[in-house]
């Protein structure tokens, strides 16, 4: 079993293989630099098929990858925040305007299921759960992030999409999501590692103290994604490429895989 975070700059995608040969994808983004997307790199790979794909974020650097991977492979199930329709999905891009991904995305979630018709053992080994925000509670795009949690062999990992601090408040009210939080090893850190996406909580109230945070991001484009620091004292560190890592970046790693066989598992 493996999970692979690709280097798709200020975007996200992650794709997880189960021993059974199913795959579940978390969005979909594409490398502009490189000319890396998803549908290719599967197509590449011999793989012609998804189980599932997860979109956290309403936001075209978490889709951008999407008219290349219906070009190339066949998505069954379609895993969102189904509180946001896709009548709102347009509402809330209409001031930036619909990019192409979350232009092919609204005209999919007419057709495809939210994912719950997979059963739990369409991915051997793995449990997964989604928690988000319904709108109009929020009616921003950020704080209406589906949070991915993915129970891999024993290992728990937390994809909060581009959620801010608001949006990780609302959610910890929930009994469920707090013990989440509590159990996460490998926290993918929320909107690429700027700075709205922490919420001190999560760390000082509730527990978390993951093995490793991953940032999936390019070169530093904003003063407030300085944040390495913070995420690194939050931390408890572990072996990466022959020496002890806290954070993971894929501006500086590239691609991210974590492996998981006999009964233990590591990042490479």
């Amino acid at each position: 079993m493996e999970l692979k975070i690709f280097d798709v700059e200020h975007g996200a995608c992650a794709l997880l293989t189960c021993d059974n040969g199913t795959r579940l994808m978390i969005d979909c983004g594409h490398n502009g630099d490189t000319g890396w997307r998803p549908g290719r790199y599967l197509r590449d790979q011999g793989i012609s098929r998804l189980e599932m794909l997860a979109i956290t974020n309403y936001d075209e650097d978490h889709v951008s990858g999407l008219p290349d991977l219906l070009e190339n492979v066949d998505v069954e199930w379609l895993w969102r925040n189904r509180s946001v329709t896709p009548d709102t999905i347009r509402q809330l891009k209409s001031e930036d305007g619909l990019g192409r991904g979350i232009e092919t995305l609204v005209g999919m979630t007419s057709s495809y299921s939210g994912g719950t018709e997979a059963t739990p053992s369409t991915f051997l080994g793995v449990e997964r759960q989604a928690f988000y925000n319904d709108y109009p509670e929020f009616d921003d795009e950020n704080n209406l992030s589906m949070v991915v949690h993915l129970w891999i062999a024993g290992i728990n990992f937390l994809f909060p999409g581009d959620l801010e601090s608001s949006g990780w408040k609302a959610l910890l009210r929930q009994p469920g999501f707090q013990k989440v939080v509590s159990e996460t090893h490998v926290l993918i850190a929320s909107h690429h590692g700027r700075e709205n996406g922490i919420c001190t909580d999560v760390f000082d109230n509730y527990g978390c103290k993951p093995f490793y945070v991953v940032i999936s991001d390019k070169g530093y484009m904003y003063d407030t994604q300085r944040t390495v620091p913070y995420y690194r004292s939050k931390a408890r560190g572990g072996p990466f490429r022959g020496e002890t890592r806290h954070v993971l970046t894929t501006r500086n790693d590239g691609r991210i895989a974590f492996v998981f066989q006999n009964g233990q598992w590591w990042p490479q």
